[in-house]
């Protein structure tokens, strides 16, 4: 299959006719082989107009949802991100293409294996992968300029936004179990925090303490 054609298609025919003009974004998108964040059976479809199956009961975005929410997120090439759901390490290689930093959180171990073995053999060495319940974050290397967060939340998870910085933005879906809001959450200058609504959603559940119990 020709997947740099199959790429041009998705950027233009998914992204770019949909609204989402920044050309950083475009350009990242055009950039990371998306063939290569899925298994390989499912390659026919790495580029298809809808989620597709990682295993484990995870997707990897619909591309137009992960571009609405790059574009939402507003990554600077200065910003240190902080990513919930790493799956396969697709947006997070999306994300490597715009910010200094990402530090990428995955609970289930076998997929955050994997997506550090493709991550280190495409050459995205500004991606640290972590093992680990999301909805917690990763305090270690906090506070972050933005967060982004490929999951639904019940609520927002206090953890995370006591690990943005004040001026910081974070994207996540909020919602229901099987249908969401996304939201963008701004952290103001006085530590204010307010909430935008984008646009409706349906994500996989965000898994751990202060987000969904299996």
């Amino acid at each position: 299959m020709d997947f740099s054609r199959l790429r041009r298609d998705m950027v233009e025919e998914q992204i770019s006719n949909r609204g989402i003009t920044n050309k950083r974004i475009l350009s990242a998108f055009l950039e990371v082989p998306r063939e290569e964040f899925v298994p390989s059976n499912m390659r026919r479809y790495a580029y298809k107009d809808g989620p597709v199956s990682i295993g484990f009961g995870q997707t990897i975005s619909q591309p137009y949802m992960s571009a609405l929410m790059i574009e939402c997120l507003d990554p600077q090439p200065t910003d240190k991100i902080l990513e919930i759901g790493t799956g396969l390490g697709y947006q997070s290689a999306v994300l490597s293409r715009l910010s200094r930093i990402i530090y990428t959180v995955e609970r289930i171990p076998e997929l955050a294996k994997q997506a550090k073995v493709i991550l280190d053999k495409l050459g995205y060495d500004n991606v640290i992968v972590k093992v680990g319940d999301g909805t917690l974050g990763w305090s270690e290397f906090a506070p972050y300029d933005k967060i982004i967060v490929a999951a639904a939340a019940p609520n927002v998870p206090i953890r995370l936004l006591q690990q943005l910085k004040e001026g910081g933005r974070m994207v996540i879906p909020v919602g229901h179990r099987y249908s969401q809001i996304l939201k963008i959450i701004s952290k103001l200058s006085n530590g204010e925090v307010v909430e935008k609504e984008e646009t409706p959603c349906i994500f996989v559940p965000l898994i751990g303490e202060d987000g969904w119990q299996e």
